[in-house]
């Protein structure tokens, strides 16, 4: 999960992971879907704030299958950011990732399985047909992604359309950039939360 870019276009007084959604912070709703998925490991990449060790999100530093690594370069952008976990995802010896954003708190763990249970080389949630995230990528195509910029997964799928399944997925992609982002999506939760009532 990427979490660590500043979030220059959130004018909110805090930083846009912090903000708080149904009285928890965005990362912490988006964490807790990824955990939910029960993954073997989990990579969080922070970079502009100490996001996990600031919070004091439940179990998460005392979890062996979280590991939290920081991106001193993330103001180059989201590419360099990938690429972190990336590396860690190399060194624990895994043969593909499913990457998403921690701005996305509207996708659920289902989303996270489905995807990461592709046999494609590059799988995609769909949310009504619209691409989001998670992205999942074999280690085969690790090499072709970029290293700087703000370009990820994206331009695989320009380079290699042939290799994509798109999943179908409840939820949403939907990201915080700004405070009505930020708005919508809390009206999102409330809705959730009173059809679950």
């Amino acid at each position: 999960m990427l979490a660590a870019g500043g979030g220059s276009r959130f004018s909110g007084s805090e930083h846009k992971l912090t903000a708080l959604i149904a009285k928890r912070p965005v990362c912490s709703w988006s964490l807790q879907h990824l955990l939910e998925a029960k993954f073997q490991n989990v990579i969080v990449v922070t970079g502009a704030v100490k996001l996990f060790s600031a919070l004091e999100i439940e179990n998460v530093n005392s979890s062996d299958s979280v590991k939290i690594v920081n991106n001193p370069l993330w103001q180059s952008g989201l590419a360099s950011s990938l690429q972190c976990g990336i590396n860690i995802a190399q060194d624990l010896g895994a043969q593909a990732v499913v990457v998403g954003l921690a701005d996305q708190p509207a996708v659920r763990a289902t989303a996270w399985l489905q995807v990461a249970a592709s046999n494609s080389p590059l799988a995609v949630a769909t949310y009504d047909g619209v691409r989001g995230n998670p992205v999942r990528m074999h280690a085969e195509l690790w090499q072709l992604l970029p290293e700087t910029g703000d370009d990820g997964a994206r331009m695989l799928f320009k380079s290699h359309r042939d290799l994509i399944e798109e999943i179908p997925c409840l939820g949403s992609a939907r990201d915080i950039d700004t405070v009505s982002d930020l708005e919508d999506l809390r009206e999102i939760f409330e809705k959730n939360r009173e059809s679950n009532a």
